[in-house]
Protein backbone atom coordinates (compact mmCIF):
# COMPACT_ATOMS: atom_id res chain seq x y z
CA UNK A 1 0.00 0.00 0.00
CA UNK A 2 1.28 3.49 -0.86
CA UNK A 3 2.00 6.11 1.77
CA UNK A 4 -0.01 9.32 1.92
CA UNK A 5 2.90 11.41 0.64
CA UNK A 6 3.05 9.37 -2.59
CA UNK A 7 -0.68 9.55 -3.21
CA UNK A 8 -1.42 12.87 -4.83
CA UNK A 9 -4.52 12.44 -6.95
CA UNK A 10 -7.96 11.01 -6.41
CA UNK A 11 -11.11 10.70 -8.50
CA UNK A 12 -14.44 12.30 -7.64
CA UNK A 13 -16.89 9.40 -7.70
CA UNK A 14 -20.16 11.03 -6.70
CA UNK A 15 -21.70 13.71 -4.56
CA UNK A 16 -23.12 12.89 -1.15
CA UNK A 17 -26.82 12.24 -1.49
CA UNK A 18 -29.80 10.77 0.24
CA UNK A 19 -33.11 9.38 -0.98
CA UNK A 20 -34.56 12.83 -1.70
CA UNK A 21 -31.71 15.30 -1.30
CA UNK A 22 -28.24 15.99 -2.59
CA UNK A 23 -25.43 17.77 -0.73
CA UNK A 24 -23.82 20.06 -3.35
CA UNK A 25 -20.73 20.77 -1.23
CA UNK A 26 -19.80 17.20 -0.25
CA UNK A 27 -18.24 14.70 -2.64
CA UNK A 28 -17.07 11.11 -2.39
CA UNK A 29 -13.49 10.59 -3.55
CA UNK A 30 -11.54 7.41 -4.37
CA UNK A 31 -7.74 7.43 -4.12
CA UNK A 32 -5.92 4.74 -6.12
CA UNK A 33 -4.00 2.31 -3.94
CA UNK A 34 -6.20 2.86 -0.87
CA UNK A 35 -8.70 0.08 -0.43
CA UNK A 36 -9.22 -0.16 3.33
CA UNK A 37 -10.51 1.91 6.21
CA UNK A 38 -7.03 2.08 7.75
CA UNK A 39 -5.47 3.58 4.64
CA UNK A 40 -8.28 6.06 4.16
CA UNK A 41 -8.20 7.14 7.80
CA UNK A 42 -4.69 8.57 7.27
CA UNK A 43 -6.15 11.04 4.75
CA UNK A 44 -8.58 12.65 7.20
CA UNK A 45 -7.96 16.37 7.64
CA UNK A 46 -5.97 16.72 4.40
CA UNK A 47 -6.87 19.53 2.02
CA UNK A 48 -7.76 18.82 -1.59
CA UNK A 49 -8.03 21.01 -4.65
CA UNK A 50 -9.94 20.67 -7.88
CA UNK A 51 -8.24 22.55 -10.73
CA UNK A 52 -10.42 25.13 -12.46
CA UNK A 53 -8.13 27.04 -14.81
CA UNK A 54 -5.63 28.90 -12.69
CA UNK A 55 -7.86 28.87 -9.59
CA UNK A 56 -8.63 25.84 -7.46
CA UNK A 57 -11.81 24.87 -5.68
CA UNK A 58 -10.52 23.90 -2.24
CA UNK A 59 -11.94 21.43 0.21
CA UNK A 60 -11.08 19.23 3.15
CA UNK A 61 -11.41 15.48 3.70
CA UNK A 62 -13.83 15.23 6.61
CA UNK A 63 -14.96 11.60 6.91
CA UNK A 64 -14.69 8.03 5.68
CA UNK A 65 -17.34 6.63 3.37
CA UNK A 66 -17.94 2.91 3.72
CA UNK A 67 -15.31 0.22 4.24
CA UNK A 68 -13.59 0.21 0.85
CA UNK A 69 -11.29 3.19 1.28
CA UNK A 70 -13.55 5.99 -0.01
CA UNK A 71 -13.48 9.37 1.71
CA UNK A 72 -15.86 12.31 1.89
CA UNK A 73 -14.61 15.81 1.17
CA UNK A 74 -16.42 19.06 1.89
CA UNK A 75 -15.69 21.94 -0.50
CA UNK A 76 -16.15 25.63 0.22
CA UNK A 77 -18.48 26.15 -2.72
CA UNK A 78 -20.61 23.77 -4.74
CA UNK A 79 -18.85 22.07 -7.63
CA UNK A 80 -20.08 21.94 -11.23
CA UNK A 81 -21.31 18.72 -12.79
CA UNK A 82 -18.12 18.49 -14.86
CA UNK A 83 -16.25 17.68 -11.65
CA UNK A 84 -17.72 14.16 -11.47
CA UNK A 85 -15.14 11.68 -12.69
CA UNK A 86 -12.33 14.24 -12.73
CA UNK A 87 -9.17 14.37 -10.65
CA UNK A 88 -8.59 16.16 -7.35
CA UNK A 89 -5.17 16.57 -5.80
CA UNK A 90 -3.99 16.66 -2.21
CA UNK A 91 -2.60 20.14 -1.56
CA UNK A 92 -1.88 20.04 2.14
Amino acid sequence: MNSVSKIGEGIIVSCRRGPKTQKPKEYIIRFPGIESVGGAARLLGRKVGWPVGKHKARGKIVALHGKNGLVRARFRKGMPGQALGSLVEIIG
